[in-house]
């Protein structure tokens, strides 16, 4: 088969799952024996503030986007225990991936799995109320056990911000990959070219990169684009990265 006629898709087993110890329900339920579809990467991820803000993005402002970013750095099924804060990230490939994982893994909500497709993983899921100050509820938090790209376009989008390129074999890899040329640090939030102290390198030269990547740090440095498209590069290159904030 040509790399052309693949596809690639994230599947996050989430904290929720961890916890209940779902972890090998999960990958026998996507394994090579139902899907077709081989391991193209697979890493265990403590899951920062500036990973999960970007991961959920669109749900930016919404009252309950707070809720998520807490459910997915596991604060919420580990509140006392940050070393159990973690979900494995893992990006599946082979034909018709998007549809095959999402197909297993289920409708979004898991009252709505059970309902329509009481096989799949998030039928095991659950729905709580998301209350605020007063008591109200305000929305609902889906513990829904696995995230699973929606889309090839989403697809690319979410491997890019959870793996660099060596963290998938050469021959696995199927979005664009260049070799930096230059240093690019990240110091307080913000972009710079040369070392100084307190400084984080992102990339250096020699780096294999995701071609978009660098993209968007030109236009970075250029003042054509702000901190979500510094963090939507930078996060990938922090995770799991020692005395990095949460």
């Amino acid at each position: 088969m040509q790399q052309n006629e693949l596809e690639q898709t994230l599947v996050l087993i989430k904290p929720d799952a961890l916890k209940i110890s779902l972890t090998g329900y999960i990958l026998s339920q996507f394994s090579e024996f139902h899907t077709g579809l081989r391991f193209a990467g697979f890493k265990i991820v403590h899951v920062t503030r500036m990973l999960a803000e970007i991961h959920y993005a669109e749900h930016r402002g919404r009252p309950y986007f707070p809720v998520l970013v807490n459910y997915i750095t596991g604060r919420i099924h580990y509140s006392d225990s940050p070393r159990r804060r973690r979900v494995i990230a893992i990006v599946y490939t082979g034909p018709d991936a998007v549809a095959k994982i999402r197909n297993i893994a289920g409708p979004t909500n898991p009252h709505v799995a059970r309902e329509q497709k009481p096989g799949t993983i998030r039928a095991l899921g659950t729905v709580v109320p998301i209350r605020d100050a007063e008591g109200r509820i305000i929305g609902e938090r889906y513990d829904n056990l696995v995230h699973a790209s929606d889309s090839t376009a989403s697809a690319e989008r979410e491997i890019k911000l959870w793996f660099r390129p060596n963290d998938i074999m050469p021959y696995m890899r199927i979005f664009p990959t260049v070799t930096c040329q230059e240093h690019f640090y990240l110091l307080e939030n913000h972009l710079i070219t040369d070392y100084v102290p307190g400084s984080v390198c992102l990339l250096a030269p020699g780096d294999s990169a995701w071609e978009s990547d660098l993209i968007l740090l030109e236009k970075v440095r250029r003042g054509e684009a702000g901190f979500e498209a510094l963090a939507t590069v930078a996060a990938k290159y922090l995770i799991n990265r020692v005395g990095e904030p949460d």
